[in-house]
């Protein structure tokens, strides 16, 4: 199910890749020795740095923010909506290679920190704190992520698209999370930084003329720890970088790295993904996510079934007997309060807009994850899952304004002008709201998740710019439309409801009708939620449409049942109690006397 992300890429892999199709941004890119001039062909590798995020803070950081080494003339690649949405700040780095050359502990550039200087001090503060949350590092060389790959429990590897900025040992001498590759960080209230970093890079020769040099497959790393005592002559040998709890002495820490090239024709480019989605278990626990679905889908389609084919046919069928008038009127349930379930309802408006709202994201839901599934929103194309879902949005608001002004029409609304503007501006002014007082605790906080003005200017832009007036577009058919005829005329005086038994009321027909649709999504919104809060990718989208369909299904069995129950209990309408007693005694009354 994951490799179906890479199905264009597989056939744009295929010989003559002149003529192939590729997605934006996922074209390969050959890369040949120096002194062999080749078309199309670069020698220099460009590294780049992605934020800095952490499992134990919900605060990313970009690279510069913990002063680490900078490129001399740093640029940043053009970032789409969605990465600038999702906070993704990547930059360039001093990290440069030259193809098929390797290196041996180059160093990058020093930093130093004195105790008796503010500005540095709180800068060395600041990367502690780093540490000691294990800040995770995320680089990228050729628009694919440099893993840490590591071994854990029976014998498996996990590759990491990250590794820590250091690790920490506590003052009691708990050793922390990375602080375990090493026995020798040991040392009590100490900050071990990951200063020399080792950099393998498998590359896949040419073996066709139409395909220029060579291309690369995997990139991996492993951090280290070195205290360099001569920077004119490194060795990258040695205890490792200890920077101690209590900050009273001069601090000089050295970035070094070592990079060397392996050739590997096992692997072809269109697949070198593979080894880091692969590395992560979820498929039988996603198979077992499917089967609960199914497992509950089948329980709700029995039910309907049984409520369809025996009671409602057997119901109908003695309807369709009765003789006389006195018969009808020994009827109960259902069949009485058809005169009332068509009445318009207490807060029709509401209703039409979230009705309205609800069709938007439907369909910008279902067409996201038709083109996830296809393998154009993979996570190889980065920000491009965000960018649709926004874009779709956008230009969904026909519909939107359509079904809301159908609907406002049907429940027989006058205050058209109030269903239109709250159709266009309700949800999302309240989802812009939230996002902008977030944004703003973000930017306080420095935090290279908050948004920048001008992508917040384009977003009101598009949001007023193209959606209201495509919801304005839709509202006019909408009210040109005749209103949905019901099949049965509407009772002028709502009937009486009898007391309601306790699956009847509102909170437990919420929690009913909520937790059957939950318990079919709630392992596929495990991996969601963890993939944006533990910072991991998501890419098995094959299976979340399938769970959306489901999904779909088991919702409109619960509203099937749900509806059958309460007019069971003849509550037709929102009028219960005392209240509605007296609003039947008062309809009665201004019929007249005779009432």
């Amino acid at each position: 199910m994951g490799r179906l992300l890479l199905l264009l890429l597989l056939a744009g892999a295929a010989p003559g890749g002149s003529r192939a199709f590729y997605l934006p941004g996922l074209a390969p890119v050959s890369f040949c020795e120096v002194g062999k001039e080749i078309s199309n062909c670069k020698h220099l590798i460009e590294l780049f740095v992605n934020r800095l995020d952490s499992v134990e803070s919900v605060l990313p950081y970009e690279y510069d923010a913990f002063d680490f080494c900078k490129d001399s003339e740093e640029k940043r690649p053009s970032e789409n909506l969605g990465q600038v949405l999702f906070g993704e700040r990547i930059a360039s780095s001093p990290y440069k290679f030259t193809f098929n050359h390797e290196e041996k502990c180059v160093k990058v550039c020093v930093k130093s920190y004195d105790p008796k200087n503010e500005s540095e001090k709180k800068k060395l503060a600041f990367l502690k704190k780093g540490i000691q949350l294990n800040y995770q590092h995320h680089w990228i060389i050729d628009n694919m992520p440099v893993t840490w790959c590591y071994d854990v429990e029976d014998g498996q590897k996990y590759c990491n698209p990250g590794f820590p900025i250091g690790c920490f040992v506590t003052p009691s001498g708990r050793v922390k999370d990375a602080c375990n590759i090493n026995s020798e960080f040991n040392k009590k209230n100490t900050f071990y930084l990951f200063n020399h970093i080792d950099i393998t890079i498998t590359y896949h020769s040419a073996k066709d003329e139409n395909w220029p040099g060579a291309r690369l497959v995997t990139a991996r790393l492993e951090p280290k720890s070195y205290k360099h005592t001569d920077e004119d002559h490194l060795t990258c040998e040695g205890p490792p970088m200890e920077i101690p709890g209590e900050f009273t002495q001069k601090q000089k820490l050295i970035y070094t790295y070592s990079v060397k090239f392996e050739e590997n024709n096992s692997i072809k480019w269109a697949s070198r993904w593979d080894y880091i989605l692969e590395s992560m278990p979820h498929t039988n626990i996603q198979w077992f996510s499917i089967m609960n679905s199914l497992v509950i889908v089948l329980f709700l389609s029995g039910m309907v079934a049984m409520i369809l084919l025996r009671t409602l046919h057997k119901d109908i069928a003695r309807y369709n007997q009765i003789d006389s008038a006195e018969d009808a009127q020994e009827e109960f349930g259902w069949k009485l309060v058809h005169g009332d379930v068509f009445r318009p309802p207490k807060k029709g408006m509401l209703l039409s807009v979230f009705l309205g709202q609800g069709t938007q994201i439907f369909i910008m839901t279902f067409i996201t994850l038709f083109l996830a599934c296809l393998g154009f929103l993979s996570p190889a194309n980065r920000g491009a899952l965000m960018t649709c879902a926004v874009v779709l949005w956008v230009l969904l608001g026909t519909p939107a304004g359509y079904v809301s002004a159908k609907m406002y029409k049907t429940f027989r609304g006058e205050r058209w002008k109030t269903n239109v503007l709250l159709t266009a501006l309700l949800c999302p002014g309240i989802v812009f709201a939230d996002f902008f007082i977030m944004n703003l605790i973000l930017w306080v906080k420095g935090s290279s998740a908050a948004i920048p003005f001008g992508t917040l200017v384009a977003i009101l832009a598009m949001w007023f710019g193209i959606s209201v007036p495509l919801t304005f577009l839709g509202a006019y058919f909408g009210f040109k439309e005749k209103p949905i005829e019901h099949p049965v005329r509407t009772n002028q005086i709502p009937r009486q409801i009898p007391a309601q038994s306790f699956f009847t009321k509102p909170l437990p027909g919420i929690i009913m009708g909520g937790i059957l649709p939950f318990g079919c999504i709630f392992i596929q919104l495990f991996f969601i939620l963890n993939s944006i809060w533990s910072h991991q990718m998501y890419y098995m989208f094959g299976f979340l449409f399938l769970v959306f369909i489901i999904l779909l299904i088991t919702c409109s069995e619960a509203t099937v049942l749900l509806c059958y129950f309460h007019l069971c209990a003849e509550k037709s309408h929102d009028i219960v109690g005392d209240k509605k007693q007296t609003r039947s005694r008062n309809c009665l009354g201004s019929l007249g006397p005779g009432w």
